[in-house]
């Protein structure tokens, strides 16, 4: 995105992790593209941003929503996500393949590429590895990459047949595309969302295949969710042994345990669910020692009215969590001492983009001048989303890290000039 916009940052601490430097310094940006980091001073009819007291790190890269567009956008639709994301200080987004109609095909596909063009940052899409995600015909993988998917998933449903993944693998690998699974056997599974009734088995036994496919195909992989103990455990083997595997983990993985649900009810429902805190802890492990190299949502909206029905198990699974990912990152991994903020900005910008090939990451010149500008101890309350939905269990918490700019392509999109409300 190229604007005609020229602006100074000046006053803030910058962290690029995708070059490892921490600098204390100002940038320029003039048509959408970083083009000076040092002492500067700011030009005729420039906009300057004071960052005093705040850092300045690449746009964050969110590798797993779910914007439901096409087919159920009561819930959230392309515009209402992006400005989600902007609020959240992500600048790029991969939406998932289980829409309505399921994204298996270029018709659907272009579609949606086409009206992400007129969004305010980076809307970038993955598509089915199977047709209609039944798990038993593979999509046109080459045609689908011709018209914009940036990878391929199923998110949501397993793949059970294993040479049906075995040759997805086969064929991602070619095409240079990172394949995402989602990893919960059904056959281990009572009912979804607590983790008495779709025990850690259910994932760990995915988990293990999908690990050791990797290993023999060399196709990278992306464990999607991570939730369970073991399975941290068996990336961290599997990477061990050479496999291309990543792993994600969601904010509420690491920080939640089954006891929410008593709690929050079915606004802590969600796919796979909620575990014990030997399971959370381990994630936080994982993601201390880098077997789980990303942070990702899994931002999953719902009505109010779908998210209060009497029945929990009627309920659908999953909660928002663009506009509370970066806090809880900060409030519950950096402060308590497991993360320092740069292996934060890691995970949540310069590895999800990594794994997608993606051009982001890194704060120097030449580089896009997509940005986000936040006070690690500025707090604020987890309340008025830019989604249309309203599905957390983090409504009211106090979080530090409050986002006081989202740039993208050289435009403040959330902050001061934004569009929608603030």
């Amino acid at each position: 995105m190229k604007w005609g916009i020229i602006m100074i940052i000046k006053n803030g601490t910058i962290l690029s992790p995708g070059t490892g430097e921490e600098l204390h310094s100002g940038l320029r940006i003039a048509d959408g593209i970083i083009t000076e980091i040092g002492s500067l001073s700011a030009k005729e009819g420039e906009k300057v941003v004071d960052a005093a007291g705040c850092i300045v790190a690449p746009g964050l890269v969110d590798v797993h929503v779910h914007f439901r567009d096409p087919g159920q956008t009561w819930k959230e639709d392309l515009h209402t996500g992006a400005m989600a994301a902007a609020a959240g200080g992500f600048t790029t987004v991969v939406c998932m393949a289980n829409t309505k109609p399921t994204v298996d095909s270029v018709e659907v596909l272009t579609d949606l590429v086409n009206r992400a063009g007129a969004e305010p940052i980076h809307v970038r899409f993955c598509a089915a590895v199977s047709r209609g995600l039944r798990g038993q015909e593979l999509t046109d993988f080459e045609a689908l990459a011709q018209a914009g998917a940036c990878g391929l998933t199923d998110d949501g449903i397993p793949l059970l047949d294993e040479k049906l993944t075995e040759k997805a693998m086969q064929r991602a690998k070619a095409l240079r595309l990172p394949l995402s699974f989602h990893e919960e056997h059904p056959a281990f599974i009572q009912k979804s969302g607590t983790h008495r009734t779709a025990p850690a088995i259910a994932e760990d036994i995915m988990v293990a295949r999908d690990c050791m496919l990797s290993l023999h195909t060399g196709a990278p992989i992306n464990i999607q969710h991570i939730s369970s103990a073991n399975s941290v455990a068996l990336v961290r083997t599997a990477k061990a042994l050479g496999a291309p595997v990543h792993a994600e983990a969601t904010p509420h993985h690491f920080t939640l345990t089954e006891e929410a649900v008593a709690k929050y009810g079915t606004y802590a429902k969600m796919n796979p669910p909620l575990r014990t805190e030997k399971d959370r802890q381990a994630i936080i492990e994982g993601l201390k020692d880098g077997t789980i190299d990303i942070i990702a949502t899994d931002h999953a909206p719902h009505s109010t009215e779908e998210k209060h029905k009497e029945d929990f198990f009627a309920c659908p699974s999953g909660i928002i969590g663009l506009e509370t990912a970066l806090a809880l990152g900060i409030t519950k991994l950096v402060r308590p001492g497991h993360l320092t903020m740069m292996q934060l900005m890691e995970k949540m910008s310069a590895n999800p983009a990594k794994l997608y090939s993606f051009d982001h990451g890194s704060i120097a010149p030449g580089c896009a001048a997509d940005l986000v500008i936040f006070d690690p101890e500025d707090t604020f309350i987890a309340e008025n989303y830019q989604s249309k939905s309203e599905n957390t269990p983090f409504t009211g918490m106090e979080l530090y890290g409050k986002i006081k700019h989202t740039i993208c392509g050289g435009k403040i999109v959330w902050g001061d000039s934004v569009y929608g409300k603030n």
